[in-house]
């Protein structure tokens, strides 16, 4: 790939953001972590490609058993490995969640809780650990942590959130601005760091993608890919949030909180819109020709209101949606293609998730952000040949905070002490292991935006027990086996006390476990 857009010095800012960056990597180093292993050792070690996507949600993905749409590529990578159908993350917001991989930590101790912070870098990162033991480490495309990245021999990242068009990308000298598709140009850049790289070490590289994060711009090519097609509404989407306090309250529905000129194109603004105005002239007459003379006449013509204009933007989001997925599916396949190419397939573990679930639909809904099951999990599908036998399906509770652990267990390193994840290498491996039969989750980001209640809880394989803080103070209890969609609060009810009971002392457990004073606090205050 060639950048020949145009190039800006960040001066004294990236001075700045780099010297801050080499006093946090100082220190990881200097806590002497990690046994530094000799080259020879390195390069037997497995490659390691972690594909990290924004909002994806595993109902939107075939392999999950979405009736919604194809995704063949990710398919792949859980035909040929294996299928997590309990992995879940800690606190589901983009940010915090990148935040919670880099150091294998709950929100609480890695102090990045809310997105639009600066994520404080001086603080050990386990790419640091994998770079001393011989790994070269990069890091392509969404990073959305406010500084630079630490630990990383290579990155270029998204600037925020990222554009879909033209994006501005940030390396650790200058900003370049890229022209064509966000999903293309990160393929184009991993392809261009893949082939650059030292070829005596082994590598660690994540490529963060930003489909498909809100406003769901797809590809051109991808325009309009599933307009043939009407999708089911989910069984809750009518949802009333009867004896939900937080779900009544939040401001997150396809109904009220979905702006058509925004979010779903219709009349939009092609010359103010920080959009739309960075297209070129050739990229916006598609965009043009299929949102304004198509979507938005149709739209005009109909004059649907009620139920029936619900009924419409849910379908124009779900066509928008998976039409940007639909790019971030064929980039995987181009990946995988590249691998094996090059023959590196065999000798490199490919693990494809996204930084939490996401709503379809379910309850209303768009976004994320409650501890409810569609916004909990998160797809996770990974490839490791010679070691996860293929079609293996992993039932148990997995966690965010695994990741970073089960990583530098694959690439014989050995995890800081503070690392609050587990490695589940072992449950891929056969091994017998103890494994966790609940988890916590811990949510904070309120008012702004959407409205949901701060709150933490506890899941096991049946129950759900939940508490809303700050502005309230509630409490909601689901049996998963007679209520999947987690649509009747039983917290009150004479016959789950004993559960309640058990519940909220395994919560104390957890929280004291993973050292939570804030909620500690909050349970105490209650108690009084």
């Amino acid at each position: 790939m060639i950048v020949t857009q145009y190039v800006r010095n960040m001066g004294w800012l990236f001075a700045g953001l780099i010297a801050f960056g080499a006093r946090g990597q100082s220190q990881v180093q200097a806590q002497g972590q990690a046994q530094v292993l000799t080259q020879a050792q390195a390069v037997r070690r497995p490659n390691i490609i972690f594909i990290l996507s924004d909002d994806h949600a595993y109902q939107a993905i075939s392999a999950y058993g979405s009736q919604l749409v194809q995704t063949p590529n990710i398919d792949r990578i859980a035909r040929e490995g294996a299928l997590f159908t309990r992995a879940m993350v800690t606190n589901s917001i983009c940010g915090p969640s990148r935040a919670t991989l880099l150091t294998g930590k709950y929100s609480h101790k890695n102090g990045y809780t809310l997105n639009e912070k600066k994520f404080d870098t001086r603080q050990p990162v386990f790419p640091s650990l994998l770079q001393q033991n011989g790994y070269q480490t990069a890091w392509i495309g969404k990073w959305h942590l406010g500084n630079l990245p630490v630990g990383f021999d290579y990155f270029r990242i998204l600037n925020g959130q990222g554009q879909y068009y033209n994006p501005d990308l940030i390396g650790a000298r200058d900003t370049t601005r890229v022209e064509g598709y966000v999903t293309n140009i990160i393929t184009g850049l991993t392809e261009d760091w893949l082939n650059g790289r030292d070829t005596s070490k082994p590598f660690f590289l994540v490529v963060g993608e930003k489909a498909t994060h809100r406003e769901w711009l797809p590809d051109i090519p991808d325009l309009g890919a599933y307009d043939d097609k009407d999708f089911p509404l989910p069984p809750t989407f009518y949802d009333n949030y009867a004896g939900r306090l937080a779900a009544e309250n939040q401001d997150m529905t396809i109904e009220k909180t979905m702006v058509l000129k925004t979010d779903l194109k219709v009349h939009a603004d092609y010359v103010k819109s920080g959009i739309f105005n960075r297209f070129t002239p050739e990229q916006k007459k598609p965009f043009y020709d299929y949102y304004e003379n198509k979507i938005s006449r149709e739209f005009d013509a109909r004059k649907d209101t009620g139920e029936n204009l619900v009924r419409w933007k849910y379908e124009r989001y779900l066509k928008d949606y998976l039409a940007t997925a639909r790019s971030l599916d064929r980039n995987i396949g181009a990946m995988l293609d590249y691998l094996d190419k090059k023959g590196l397939a065999d000798n490199t573990v490919v693990i494809y998730a996204s930084d939490q679930g996401f709503y379809m639909g379910e309850h209303g809904w768009f976004d994320k952000r409650f501890i409810y099951e569609e916004s909990l999990r998160t797809p996770f599908v990974m490839r490791y040949p010679g070691v996860i036998k293929p079609g293996t399906r992993v039932s148990a509770i997995t966690l965010n905070i695994d990741w970073a652990p089960t990583i530098l267990d694959i690439a014989g390193v050995k995890p800081p002490a503070d690392i609050q994840g587990v490695s589940f290498l072992p449950l891929l491996e056969g091994k017998k292991t103890v494994w966790r039969k609940a988890m916590y989750y811990h949510y904070y980001e309120f008012p702004q935006p959407h409205h949901v209640y701060p709150h933490f809880g506890i899941r096991t394989e049946r129950y759900m027990l939940v508490h809303f803080y700050g502005p309230v103070n509630s409490w909601e209890l689901f049996d998963l086996d007679k209520d999947p969609h987690e649509v009747k609060n039983l917290y009150g009810e004479r016959a789950y006390q004993k559960t309640v009971v058990s519940l909220k002392v395994q919560l104390k457990e957890l929280i004291r476990q993973y050292d939570d004073q804030d909620a500690a606090k909050i349970l105490e205050k209650e108690s009084k």
